[in-house]
């Protein structure tokens, strides 16, 4: 069988007559998960009975080029932490692979967001996710913890693909938003073997570079090891960024049964004239001054330094029962100054301080963050047959291990800090060396993750499966300087049933429940009532997957329904004085309704395509806990949840000279920003021209075709609305070697 699949697959790729042939050294696999090369079957050339035929060395055959199902990926893990294939998994699910990645030439995951059914910026790393607001919940490699911190947007040079769960996810990885998930998988060492160099410029004077190889060492042990630099200016005044990551690791196939991956990850970010917050807007959401506005001084900065060591052991006791076993260590520091705008200075002396005097008041923050985490992760996986029906039954338990040495130190005007004219830039007038600088008196926190979760995937018949499970979940918080700890615990199931009357259609239905515990710092600011309650949440999806034409493109269309309950916001009536006035309070309920619908796949043996569009309605439904706060958030304004989304990405491949055009669009309806601003919808064109000779391709690549200026979500009113980036321009070369 696996031979017939690979000599298809081979088959195929000749007859879009783009492939070369290449050798290398055999492993145990016939098809590397990590790698779009299609492998044969290792076919000894001698009867193995006779004495010496350990001794031949089997010829592997790897076949790179233009393959069908470009942007398709058939099978996941994220789901059910097990290989599923996407029309059985009663979820929906998209899979972001390399090639897209590629195409659309994206450098870091807000690249991506148009193709992600109901997914927008919010903030930095931080999206708008079925209506909620999720930057707290990063996963790699189906590990928690993000190497980026936060504050800047994860890169995806070491990132194979991008896997997105829709809806809660707490059955299986614990805390989050009920929205859902994403995960990255990165990239693996492979006996493939592969080098390649790229080189890349751009507009703002980008230059950077990338070189990539992988290959076999010997029979049983492979490599990757991987180099990136960018540097480029920005559009923002006083702003640049300088990104540089080396990464790889070995994988050792220590038996038949057995087999070690180890991964090094090292990044280093020196991102200028950040942290970068918006541009000021009127209500209605024009810009005040053009987007290039920058509230940070060019001394401004924020630089980081991250490492991540990671080990995955995978053991097959039987061939019905397996272990997963993975570790992961991550040490980030940040150190970060920056200038803030505080609100508008009443200069014209009619009584207001508002946008009519240009002139906003500043503070100046210096802080400094290092983070250690330890992740350990074991799943158990046992196949079997009972009472007539297939079961695939998990059993796993987590730990993450947390521990944060921070520092704040702060100034304001009263501390020296200068005024800036939004209209008048008159950058450079403040000096922060002169600046006497209040130590904000912290220290760092410990927190301790542990999960104990089962999950059983039943198959009645060759229609009917379900897949249910059930995790416990305890959270353990300790402020460093204050003594001050808190602990919570919860168990969430989830259900799902799928029913697929024929192979190339499946419809499903699940139920799914999540759990995220108040922040430290929310739980330390609630002097009234103890502490803030979890906010938890529930979904109803209900959905139909198709795949058309035997298989080579594939649609998802689900309908779902979340309330989330004691959302935790900021009391508006809290002064800030110690007058028994909560900061915080858990309001009520939120309601997200909504339907999504993706295509992903070849429409004919030339046109890839892959589109969605989402609607989502999120708004509150309950008043807050104090009977006289109840009309004090608006329900129409739920902050950065549009209710419109759309996006688009076409290739068409142009096999007589050997190269591919590409158009994309990308369409955020209106939205709201946390305080009721309007940020005004926007509709952006993208494009790309690929060609290739030999083992060279030139990738040209246009974003904001027609130079549209706008803004991605909104923030607050004295820090305005993030700004969309302008018309930009990459040129990439690309040589295999």
């Amino acid at each position: 069988m696996k031979s017939r699949f690979a000599y298809s697959l081979i088959a195929l790729a000749l007859v879009q007559h783009s492939w070369v042939f290449a050798t290398e050294k055999p492993s145990k696999s016939d098809i590397d998960p990590s790698s779009d090369t299609v492998l044969s079957d290792v076919i000894p050339a001698d009867d193995a009975s006779e004495p010496d035929a350990k001794l031949v060395t089997p010829e592997r055959i790897a076949v790179h080029g233009r393959a069908m199902q470009m942007y398709v990926d058939k099978e996941t893990t994220v789901g059910t932490k097990t290989a599923i294939n996407v029309m059985e998994l009663p979820q929906s699910v998209q899979v972001l692979t390399e090639q897209l990645i590629v195409d659309q030439a994206a450098r870091n995951i807000t690249d991506l967001y148009r193709s992600i059914a109901g997914v927008s910026e919010f903030s930095y790393s931080g999206v708008t996710f079925r209506g909620f607001r999720d930057d707290a919940n990063v996963f790699y490699d189906g590990v928690r913890g993000d190497p980026y911190s936060g504050f800047s947007v994860p890169q995806l040079f070491n990132v194979q693909r991008v896997e997105v769960l829709k809806g809660p996810a707490s059955a299986l990885y614990g805390g989050g938003e009920p929205g859902g998930m994403i995960n990255y998988v990165t990239k693996k060492p492979t006996f493939v073997e592969s080098k390649e160099l790229t080189l890349s410029t751009g507009s703002e004077d980008m230059i950077g570079g990338s070189l990539d190889l992988t290959g076999g060492l010997t029979q049983n042990l492979a490599y990757r090891f991987g180099a990136y630099y960018q540097q480029e200016d920005s559009f923002r005044n006083n702003a640049d960024t300088q990104n540089a990551e080396v990464a790889g690791g070995l994988l050792y196939e220590i038996s038949d049964d057995t087999k070690l991956t180890t991964t090094f990850d090292i990044i280093k970010q020196d991102l200028g004239g950040n942290r970068l917050r918006g541009v000021p807007v009127d209500d209605a959401g024009n810009f005040l001054v053009a987007p290039s506005y920058n509230a940070n001084e060019k001394s401004d900065f924020q630089k980081m330094n991250a490492l991540v060591l990671q080990s995955i052991l995978d053991h097959q006791f039987t061939d019905n029962f397996s272990v997963k076993t993975q570790v992961r260590y991550l040490n980030n520091d940040s150190d970060q100054q920056y200038h803030e705008s505080r609100g508008w200075v009443d200069v014209n002396g009619d009584g207001k301080a508002n946008s009519a005097d240009g002139t906003i008041k500043r503070e100046y923050r210096v802080q400094s963050r290092a983070n250690d985490e330890i992740s350990l992760t074991n799943d158990f996986v046992y196949a079997f047959d009972a009472l007539g029906f297939e079961h695939e039954f998990l059993f796993g338990g987590d730990y993450h291990y947390v521990e944060t040495e921070y520092h704040y130190k702060l100034a304001t005007s009263k501390e020296g800090v200068g005024n800036l004219n939004i209209f008048e830039l008159n950058y450079g007038e403040t000096n922060p060396s002169t600046y006497q600088l209040k130590d904000m008196d912290t220290d760092g926190t410990r927190a301790n993750r542990y999960g104990i979760y089962v999950q059983e995937h039943l198959h009645f018949n060759e229609q009917w499966s379900l897949i249910a499970g059930l995790r416990f979940s305890q959270f353990d918080d300790y402020d460093k300087k204050t003594g001050f700890s808190f602990s919570d615990n919860a168990i969430t199931p989830r259900a799902g049933l799928n029913y697929r009357p024929i192979d190339s259609m499946s419809f499903y239905l699940n139920y799914s429940e999540s759990f995220n515990p108040a922040s430290l710092t929310d739980q330390a600011q609630d002097i009234a009532d103890g502490f803030l309650d979890p906010e938890t949440g529930n979904q109803v999806e209900l959905g139909m997957k198709n795949e058309w034409f035997d298989g080579q493109f594939m649609t998802t269309l689900a309908v779902y329904r979340i309330e989330k309950q004691n959302v935790a916001q900021a009391n508006p009536l809290d002064t800030g004085d110690d007058d028994g006035i909560p900061a915080m309070l858990n309001f009520g309920e939120v309601r997200s309704e909504g339907i999504e619908w993706t295509l992903v796949g070849d429409l004919t043996d030339n046109l890839t395509v892959t589109a969605n569009y989402a609607y989502n309605e999120t708004e509150v439904i309950k008043g807050v806990t104090d009977d006289s706060l109840t009309n004090t958030f608006d329900s129409k304004h739920f902050a950065n949840a549009p209710r419109h989304q759309a996006g688009i990405w076409t290739r068409y491949d142009i096999n007589a000279l050997d190269s591919a055009i590409a158009f994309g669009m990308d369409y955020v309806g209106e939205q709201f920003s946390l305080d009721g601003q309007t940020v005004k919808p926007h509709t952006i064109f993208d494009m790309s021209w690929t060609t290739q000779w030999d083992q060279t391709q030139v990738r040209l690549n246009l974003k904001n075709i027609f130079d549209k200026e706008y803004a991605v979500s909104g923030f607050s009113e004295r820090n305005g609305h993030f700004p969309g980036e302008p018309r930009n321009i990459t040129l990439e070369l690309s040589r295999k070697f």
